[in-house]
């Protein structure tokens, strides 16, 4: 596996992992807990969201990056990671990991994420936010990031439909 920088060739298979990767969560999780009129509401059209979010990740004039993960074999893109840094308050935020279904438990994730803590303390971040839900969705997550040694903020989001 090689991380490398992003590059605009790498759009579409970015948005396509970002769909791939968190669609089990929108509707095998989400939408069965909330009901379809908060679905709706909140993430009704959550791939068209990613549609429009993806492309504005890498923005490096706005302290922007995204890090990709290729394989060894050729097979394309395993996974990627997006950051962002507050150079002025010496923080950085990842915003964004997505690894393939096939080269997860490989520790691509992992690698992903300390490339990117790397970077922000390069641009001089002191502090890292990653964030993940509650649901068992986001298990696998919680565990990886309790493993790269962040400390988990309990906190609960409820919805309720007027």
């Amino acid at each position: 596996m090689r991380i490398r920088a992003y590059t605009p060739q790498d759009l579409a298979a970015l948005t396509d992992l970002t769909i791939e990767t968190f669609r089990p969560f929108y509707e095998d999780s989400f939408r069965p807990l909330v009901g379809e009129a908060v679905f709706a509401n909140q993430h009704g059209d959550w791939r068209d969201d990613y549609r429009r979010e993806v492309p504005g990740l890498h923005a490096p004039e706005r302290h922007r990056y995204v890090a990709v993960a290729e394989t060894g074999d050729g097979s394309g893109i395993a996974g990627y990671v997006a950051w962002s840094v507050a150079p002025g308050r010496r923080n950085g935020s990842i915003s964004h990991l997505a690894v393939s279904p096939r080269h997860r438990r490989h520790h691509v994730g992992a690698a992903l994420c300390e490339h990117a803590f790397a970077q922000m303390r390069s641009l001089g971040a002191e502090v890292v936010e990653i964030g993940t839900g509650g649901d068992p969705f986001h298990a696998p997550a919680r565990a990886l990031y309790e493993r790269l040694g962040c400390t988990a903020l309990p906190t609960a989001v409820y919805y309720r439909r007027l």
